[in-house]
């Protein structure tokens, strides 16, 4: 098998290792209402920290490549620098509504 095969099967048996607490059912008593409650606040975590990560590393690419562009061209310092500002708020956007979906769900 290549490498790209090794790869999706381990991701694969990963999120099926990892689900099946989940999915279990509870023995005896009432099972349903509030058997994925603790389960909620570990994805939520989860969530927040994949969506924080990309949204910096979305950042921090923004703003490398516009630091480049004033380096290359001084003049357009003023309008690279409003590009690059209403870009990272955009890119902040993203992390706050993860935020505010996680916090509607949990």
């Amino acid at each position: 098998m290549r490498r790209k095969s090794w790869v999706t099967l381990t991701l694969c048996l990963m999120i099926g290792f990892f689900a099946m607490p989940v999915l279990a059912q509870e023995h005896g008593g009432e099972a349903g209402a509030g058997s994925y409650e603790h389960w909620s606040w570990l994805t939520a975590g989860f969530a927040m920290a994949i969506g924080s990560a990309f949204c910096g590393l979305g950042q921090g690419k923004a703003i490398a490549a516009a630091c480049e562009g004033i380096a290359r061209n001084p003049a357009a310092a003023g309008a690279i620098r409003i590009t690059m500002i209403i870009g990272l708020a955009l890119i902040e956007s993203l992390a706050l509504y993860v935020l505010v979906v996680i916090f509607a769900k949990v």
